[in-house]
């Protein structure tokens, strides 16, 4: 994972994660650590599936593993002074829209009480890199297409309210105290070691690897951009070493694969990369999901521009990677 990690830049800094022990977090923990990074990591919840905890040697050279929760300030705040932290991932959060849906109120709390202790804290300590994570959801929706940077932050529903604010918070500390924060707005992240099988892609190979027709749940319209997970990895690493910089401090970047495809058309393309030909996907919604924006996709010139970052992985490849990644 991460192949284009700069292991020089990394070795022997004091990170901090939020979040590791989910679908991005363990994949971020186990690039820093194969790189000689001093890794802390904040979990909640034990999640014995997760692929941290199947990654005995990335785990067993964490710095330290912290149980609690983003809601406890003071925690917080003895995580970055006690172990000297100078860079910080925050991951951390409640990412399911249905969830979100159904229970805003311990969302907003996840998202964005947990997000200002999370700054409060390294603004304490005068953290030197921090990369904050926001979504293409912040943005709301808006009818030209692709989205960039410069796009309002409009979002009508839980999830997509709470990254926004997030995403206002992060700016907020880095423009007012001139912190070194870069906030990342990511496309759909997929891969090997996605748990929440509500999203289409895991769920779509989960559907297959057990020889069933896949479900698709909306009209199979809506139109979004996916990035595998190495190129999202290479994103957070790219954007945190390069925080400090002017033009790059306080800003938010886009990150996508510039390659939208409807969820019908991605469901069909899984199916023919996995070879199994004797599936079809099953389209059982009805118009617009509600709660959900159908045309959603990303412009990630700003970060190829400012950043060097640009996709490596193709949508068959990432999808081929996926899928070994479930059989296995």
């Amino acid at each position: 994972m991460a192949e284009g990690i700069n292991r020089k830049f990394w070795k022997d800094k004091r990170v901090f994660i939020t979040g590791a022990n989910g679908f991005l977090g363990s994949w971020l923990t186990k690039a820093l650590v194969s790189s000689g990074a001093r890794v802390v990591v904040l979990i909640r919840d034990w999640i014995p599936a997760s692929p941290l905890m199947n990654m005995k040697s990335v785990y067993n050279n964490l710095e330290a593993v912290v149980k609690g929760d983003l809601l406890d300030y003071q925690l917080i705040a003895r995580i970055f002074n006690e172990h000297n932290i100078d860079s910080c991932f925050h991951i951390g959060a409640q990412t399911i829209v249905g969830i979100a849906n159904r229970s805003p109120i311990s969302t907003f709390e996840s998202n964005i009480s947990g997000t200002w202790n999370i700054l409060e804290a390294a603004r304490s300590i005068g953290i030197q890199r921090m990369v904050i994570a926001s979504s293409d959801k912040a943005y709301g929706e808006h009818k030209n297409l692709p989205y960039n940077e410069d796009y309002s932050l409009s979002a009508l529903h839980p999830y997509d309210a709470s990254k926004a604010c997030t995403d206002i918070l992060a700016r907020t500390y880095a423009n007012t105290y001139d912190m070194p924060i870069v906030v990342t707005r990511c496309a759909n992240i997929y891969g090997g070691g996605d748990l929440n099988f509500s999203r289409i892609i895991p769920d779509t190979i989960r559907s297959i690897l057990q020889n069933k027709d896949p479900i698709i749940r909306s009209d199979g319209t809506p139109l979004r951009d996916y990035v595998y997970i190495d190129d999202a990895v290479n994103a957070y690493l790219i954007a945190a070493e390069k925080a400090d910089k002017k033009g790059i401090k306080g800003e938010a970047f886009n990150f996508g694969s510039n390659n939208p495809v409807k969820v019908l058309d991605l469901v069909k393309k899984i199916i023919a990369v996995s070879g199994n030909k004797s599936l079809k996907p099953v389209v059982k919604g009805k118009g617009k999901s509600k709660g959900e924006i159908n045309n959603q996709y990303l412009s990630s010139v700003k970060a190829g521009k400012l950043l060097g970052w640009k996709p490596v992985y193709s949508l068959e490849d990432g999808i081929r990677e996926t899928i070994n990644w479930y059989k296995s």
